[in-house]
């Protein structure tokens, strides 16, 4: 009989749809029985079904949320538990432990653990464990620490996965009989269009070199970065910048938005891209833009550029500085230097056509590695499936 698994993913913004299908379509294909623990409010559910598409009919739905629009006793790890059991799963993956691991590892510190309930039945994928890299001296981390160890070492998880390679590598000799696992942040498979038909499609100059800012609007996104370095840029200068997403921008950014728009130099989708549409505001760009502020962790809008092919212009931080320079998939800035990101864009915007296809060949070469297959071999390594 087929496992019966829960999978709790309580939010719809950023990159967490497009992580819930990959875990869906991975597990089902390899016999799992789900349950999806998720946002069902009206506002959320349209998103949770244009993602899960097809396989919306191949699980069964849970709120994550009571009736009064808050997560089952008070949210953490007591919410995951009441899931768990509304569901009859045997155990429950979290595509986020992030939404439970702060209050874990701060309450196990003082001795209270999680509900008796998830003991050896839980586990999930660690997007940004910052305190793992904070200073030694730092009190967050010191607290921190001692209770991540005290629950991994109990027997609490199940498996805990990874999305940074070099982190996992270095817990795994800290920590050599813990369930640590890397699992790499999946460059979607098909993702590439063509070009042409997708400016067209979405109205965009044919004959621009396009930059792309891709996601919400939040200020660690850099949108305003973004902006800031064109609106510093000559008005006779080709580059052409689209910002696709709910951008919510606000104040001086918005006000400049409104007027690159007015000049022809920028074009916004300010709303829900869908899942159809990401693709194509992917494919209609040269260069994608990553200008994140205090950033931690991978991308997804990264992974989305390497499977289109796309170069990038990243801000120099952690991860994403160190994915970028290792594999030579695009240029680097330190991290809020409007004048050194302008300088980045005027350079991509001169290379020439066989540059261009040359950063085009890296990104290629990084979305093979970074495959949907090695996520799904990683997913069902950790899950001990490998053989299905």
């Amino acid at each position: 009989m087929p496992e019966h698994l829960l999978i709790y993913e309580p939010r719809t913004e950023g990159h967490h749809l497009g992580w819930l299908r990959f875990l869906v379509e991975d597990l089902l294909s390899a016999n799992y029985r789900l349950t999806l623990a998720v946002d069902l409010r009206p506002e959320a559910k349209p998103k949770l079904q244009d993602h899960l598409a097809e396989f919306v009919s191949e699980v069964q739905l849970i709120s994550a949320y009571d009736a009064a629009g808050r997560r089952h006793d008070g949210g953490r790890a007591d919410s995951v538990g009441f899931c768990l059991e509304q569901s009859g799963a045997e155990r429950v993956f979290l595509a986020a432990i992030d939404e439970v691991a702060s209050s874990c590892w701060r309450r196990a510190a003082l001795g209270m653990y999680p509900p008796d309930t998830l003991r050896g039945r839980f586990g999930g994928i660690y997007h940004r464990p910052r305190f793992l890299v904070a200073p030694w001296w730092s009190p967050n981390r010191w607290v921190k620490s001692i209770g991540f160890r005290r629950v991994l070492q109990g027997g609490w998880l199940r498996q805990l996965l990874f999305v940074d390679e070099f982190l996992a590598a270095s817990l795994r000799k800290q920590f050599s009989a813990a369930p640590v696992f890397f699992l790499p942040d999946a460059c979607p498979d098909n993702f590439a269009r063509d070009s042409r038909t997708a400016r067209k499609k979405l109205g965009l100059p044919l004959d621009r070199r396009i930059f792309l800012c891709f996601g919400t609007g939040a200020r660690r996104k850099g949108l305003h970065i973004a902006v800031a370095a064109w609106c510093g840029l000559p008005p006779d200068e080709p580059p052409f910048l689209l910002c696709a997403g709910q951008l919510n921008a606000q104040g001086n950014t918005s006000r400049s938005l409104e007027k690159l728009v007015k000049q022809n130099r920028a074009a916004v989708l300010d709303r829900y891209v869908s899942a159809e549409e990401e693709p194509l505001c992917f494919a209609a760009a040269d260069i994608v833009l990553l200008p994140y502020l205090n950033h931690f962790g991978t991308s997804g809008v990264l992974s989305r550029a390497m499977a289109a092919g796309k170069m990038v212009i990243a801000s120099d931080e952690q991860l994403l500085g160190q994915l970028t320079r290792t594999h030579g998939v695009g240029l680097l800035f330190p991290s809020g230097d409007v004048m050194q990101l302008r300088e980045c864009i005027r350079k991509a915007a001169g290379m020439s056509t066989a540059e261009q296809a040359s950063w085009a060949t890296a990104a290629r070469q990084y979305a093979a590695k970074y495959s949907r297959t090695a996520f799904r071999e990683g997913l069902l390594i950790a899950l001990g499936n490998a053989a299905k």
